[in-house]
């Protein structure tokens, strides 16, 4: 098989956007419009992209972890003017090279895959992604031959009316014999009303001196969006989201409601799963079999082993282990391991806290740079004490232990192993292995207190 390359072209300054962020850094699904082209293209078996922008590539670069070159074109003269820019790279070389643009992220993997193949099957100089539209107005038409083979591509303001009724477009996603794409662009005039080096030109080029184009229509219109403004990032939004959940679900994973279930492009999980609606996971989330995640639920950057529940809370980059339930209303906060069967209940939050198997924080509690250990219980509105408003300090809980409700640990401290702490007490100080810690004062009661009081403000006491 022949080497593969790829261009993408994402020097346009996207002015439609209105914003202060490039327009290829807009994000899709939680990920940059050029980063899901350059993953998609990857996937495809292109190795490294080179990506023709305007200025700032240590900027893009922040966005496209894959490795990738930059070329830049400092001058918007045209998009065969763009694919010039590739030529030190890329001229001369034997292959076929994609041009792709930057601000079409929906192209799957599978359409990329099924150009190429086409390709290579009708051994074509050319091969154009195309798409039959309801609506072509103001896209290129593709003319074909008595073969079905592509003439030439009319731009819409050139065609005949007749030409006008033809509802195949160019997406300006093309394929093409490498050397032969770099012999034609130096053919390529501006001689236009722009001013330009139109791209499409060298289909023309192509096509008189009897070269073999090719048309491979998209079998989902839907996935040739292009991204001008905001409306049509929205649009971008929702379509790659049905892709995302579409391709989960054909892998066993099961949706209350995809409508409202919102998965990251990096996101991986297990069959057998269940999201409810309101569900968002995102970055490098992995969850496992037989987990069952939401409602109102939002994992980021978290690790998620088999047979989890997490219910209405927000887990970020932290694990749960196997069998743990999390939830309703937990917060765990970076850094956090909730070890296997463990519970963190309604309206806990864990910081930088490890938990072991089988231990409950079942409610009510801030627990932070703290380390429990297995089987113990946390009471209800239970706070680690970490911060002496300079610096944070950690507890440590051991295995077996029990923390009465409304206890305050103040860190640095430790409670041993099967050690108590009485409920209501401040602990100041280490607690010894099966040893009972009270911290609080002796309760005193004074008779006869309240009708005094009341008498001393001039006031009858409620009965």
């Amino acid at each position: 098989m022949s080497e593969k390359y790829a261009i993408i072209l994402a020097a346009g300054q996207g002015t439609r956007m209105k914003s202060k962020v490039n327009k290829v850094l807009q994000p899709v699904c939680g990920k940059a419009m050029l980063a899901h082209v350059v993953d998609r293209i990857r996937q495809a078996g292109f190795a490294e992209p080179i990506a023709v922008i305007r200025d700032k590539p240590d900027q893009l670069r922040e966005y496209v972890k894959d490795p990738i070159h930059f070329v830049t074109q400092k001058e918007q003269k045209g998009t065969a003017h763009a694919v010039m820019m590739a030529e030190p790279l890329l001229a001369g070389k034997p292959g076929v090279t994609f041009v792709v643009c930057g601000d079409t992220p929906c192209i799957t993997v599978e359409t990329y895959k099924r150009i190429l193949q086409m390709h290579e099957e009708h051994q074509a100089v050319a091969t154009i992604l195309t798409s039959y539209v309801k609506d072509p107005t103001g896209y290129g038409r593709i003319i074909r031959n008595e073969d079905g083979y592509v003439a030439r591509i009319v731009e819409h303001k050139d065609a005949t009316e007749e030409e006008r009724t033809i509802n195949e477009i160019n997406t300006a996603t093309y394929c093409f014999n490498n050397e032969k794409l770099f012999e034609a662009l130096k053919q390529v005039d501006n001689k236009n009303a722009q001013g330009e080096y139109y791209l499409t030109d060298v289909i023309e080029i192509f096509q008189r001196a009897g070269d073999l184009i090719v048309a491979c229509p998209a079998e989902n219109e839907d996935e040739i969006i292009g991204v001008n403004d905001r409306v049509a990032l929205a649009k971008a939004q929702e379509i790659m989201q049905r892709q995302i959940n579409h391709s989960h679900m054909m892998n066993g994973v099961s949706m209350i409601n995809p409508a409202t279930t919102y998965i990251g492009p990096d996101v991986k999980i297990g069959r057998d799963t269940v999201l409810y609606p309101n569900t968002y996971l995102d970055g490098e989330t992995v969850v496992g079999e037989d987990c069952v995640i939401g409602p109102d639920t939002q994992l980021r950057d978290t690790r998620v082993a088999d047979g989890v529940i997490v219910e209405r809370s927000v887990v970020l980059e932290s694990e749960i282990m196997e069998d743990a339930k999390v939830g309703p209303f937990s917060y765990i906060r970076p850094g956090s391991q909730v070890g296997p069967r463990a519970k963190i209940g309604d309206f806990v939050e864990l910081k930088k806290t490890i938990v072991g198997e089988g231990t409950k924080v079942p409610h009510l509690s801030y627990v932070g740079d703290t380390t429990i250990g297995q089987f113990s219980n946390i009471g209800c509105g239970v706070i680690s004490v970490n911060y002496d408003g300079v610096n944070k300090h950690r507890t440590v809980i051991g295995d077996h232990a029990f923390i009465g409700c409304n206890s305050n640990l103040v860190a640095p401290v430790q409670v041993g192993d099967h050690a108590y702490v009485a409920a209501g007490s401040t602990v100041t100080e280490d607690v010894p292995t099966e040893a009972l810690a009270i911290a609080r004062a002796r309760q005193v009661n004074k008779e006869g207190y309240v009708p005094k009081l009341m008498s001393k403000h001039g006031k009858e006491q409620n009965k």
